[in-house]
């Protein structure tokens, strides 16, 4: 995923123009589960389905299809055929796209006018056009079943059941979707870190972060023997909590849950509260910038291709690869690395996330698809182990070249390339960045196939990821009062976090927090908490834990 995906990660559609287009879309549409009034193409004459040979490799259409893809992201890069990667895809299943972007306001636009793409991925499993696929989109089982029953084999079955909706049906699959075998394999990367500049490491000799006096004591250092850096930064914040939310209740190994398998309030963790009382001493020395609280993604990254801060608790290190490498080619004596940095007060372990079996962007197929066959063939072979190798090191022989053992490298000119030029690495070859249905597990094949800025980090990872499948998709259902209640309970906690950190005294920092307290009890909370539960309940059921 790249550094913009992950700043998009957290963004959620509007509800009251969404619902207003999912009802459009059930009467346009019909609401059909797979109807065979849909458009469902003839293939007679262009081949017939083996379970044991992908489509793409069977179909004897001899014109291009062309199809329309929307991605609800306005910074998708939308050029196709033009890198290695989209023109051996063009190539390969003699396919023309043609990608739009936009925002919810263009894909509302979609449903309400009825002129649907061919393709569209958005994001979030839980969003109502998302519950709502059976109304617009067509069903993943039937479309593999007519027309490329390969699919089956390389879609993961976990999955396919996670995304079931109450017809029992599959309409969309995700990208970054990690099962618990994917887990157990210990083939994921960790994803997050705290990390300090090398120079900077070296010159106070090596401090110690653990401890809040450790932190605060490392800070004020840094502060004194490094004026012209920041000496603490984090991820942007914008709506959300940047990397000081669950990103750090997860680096110090907050609970996943209550005594009772329940939810579990992990903002008001009295170890979190620790550290975030820890941060308050540190923004009162002067040693966070109030400009951190502000930086959006793009000067978050400036900063960290400049090599500003000393410091970061960084989450996405993939996605910031790129700009860690910028930093450590120009000053390889200053580059970033991973240390402990804050550990728990009550001595828990870290359990870092990774991406969920939920996933992160999800690819639908449409009712109005001009050739329903061929992008069920695209679905196939973008999850197949081809596809895969190509979205990730592009194509043997030319850009990479497999070893006797089965590793995976890059040619020596591409290795270089990545090292020293990453903007032409992916302008011109698109390695690691068009992944609609990219997993975490490809990666493990090479050394190659994260930037050399980020590995030192993730060994430091190793053994630290825990799933958080309990915690998936357990929000209220949208369009509740219990929804509405959450939605102004998750804003209060972002102006909350941010303005107790930023605290004048320990008074006004206890005070905030009561406030937030109160919020809680005022919104619903309590019946909040009991959704969450139940839906924990079930998702360990559906997962057999």
């Amino acid at each position: 995923m790249t550094t913009k995906m992950q700043r998009k990660r957290s963004k959620r559609i509007t509800l009251t123009a969404v619902l207003m287009a999912v009802m459009l879309v059930a009467s346009a549409c019909g609401g059909g589960s797979g109807s065979k009034g849909d458009n469902w193409v003839s293939i007679e004459g262009r081949y017939t389905p083996d379970a044991s040979t992908p489509a793409w490799k069977l179909d004897t259409k001899e014109e291009p299809t062309q199809l329309t893809w929307y991605v609800n992201a306005d910074w998708w890069n939308t050029d196709y055929g033009k890198d290695v990667v989209t023109k051996k895809i063009k190539e390969d299943l003699n396919l023309d796209i043609k990608f739009i972007t936009g925002d919810d306001t263009k894909l509302n636009t979609f449903f309400a006018g009825g002129e649907m793409p061919d393709l569209i991925t958005t994001f979030g499993i839980n969003s109502p056009v998302v519950q709502k696929a059976s109304s617009w989109a067509l069903p993943l089982n039937d479309l593999a079943e007519k027309y490329d029953p390969y699919f089956n084999t390389v879609a993961a079955q976990d999955t396919l059941k996670w995304f079931q909706l109450s017809d029992g049906k599959t309409y969309g699959y995700p990208n970054y979707s990690n099962t618990q075998a994917d887990y157990n394999d210990g083939t994921i990367p960790a994803k997050t870190a705290f990390i300090i500049r090398k120079d900077v490491y070296e010159a106070l000799g090596r401090p110690d972060f653990g401890t809040p006096e450790e932190f605060r004591s490392a800070m004020q250092q840094i502060k004194e023997r490094f004026p012209e850096l920041i000496p603490f930064g984090f991820n942007s914040i914008g709506e959300g909590t940047g990397s000081l939310g669950d990103v750090l209740q997860d680096f110090i190994g907050v609970p996943l849950e209550d005594g009772n398998g329940g939810f579990y309030n992990r903002n008001l963790d009295d170890d979190y509260l620790a550290w975030l009382r820890t941060l308050n001493q540190v923004h009162r020395d002067g040693n966070i910038s109030d400009d951190s609280f502000a930086d959006d993604g793009t000067a978050f990254e400036e900063k960290v291709k400049s090599g500003k801060y000393a410091t970061i608790l960084l989450d996405g290190t993939p996605q910031q690869g790129g700009n860690l490498q910028i930093f450590m080619s120009a000053n390889p004596d200053k580059a970033y690395m991973a240390v402990d940095g804050p550990q728990s007060t009550a001595g828990n372990e870290p359990k870092l996330n990774q991406s969920g079996i939920s996933g992160w962007m999800v690819s639908f197929i449409t009712k109005q698809n001009a050739d329903p066959a061929k992008s069920m063939q695209l679905f196939t072979y973008l999850l197949s182990e081809e596809g895969q190798m190509l979205m990730n090191y592009g194509i043997e022989g030319e850009t990479y070249v497999k070893n006797a053992d089965g590793s995976v490298q890059f040619t020596p000119e591409i290795k270089e390339l990545q090292q020293t030029n990453a903007d032409k690495f992916k302008k011109e070859y698109r390695m690691g960045e068009f992944m609609f249905f990219g997993h975490d597990k490809h990666k493990a094949y090479s050394e190659d196939a994260f930037p050399e800025s980020i590995k030192q980090m993730q060994q430091w990872g190793e053994g630290k990821l825990v799933p958080h499948f309990i915690l998936e998709n357990i929000d209220p259902d949208q369009g509740t009062p219990e929804a509405r209640g959450l939605t102004a309970i998750n804003t209060k906690w972002n102006s909350t976090m941010v303005s107790m950190i930023r605290a004048k005294d320990d008074a006004q920092f206890e005070a905030i927090l009561n406030d937030y307290k109160q919020f809680l009890d005022s919104n619903g909370w309590s019946k909040i908490v009991d959704i969450r539960s139940e839906k924990m309940k079930a998702n360990k059921e559906k997962l057999g834990l």
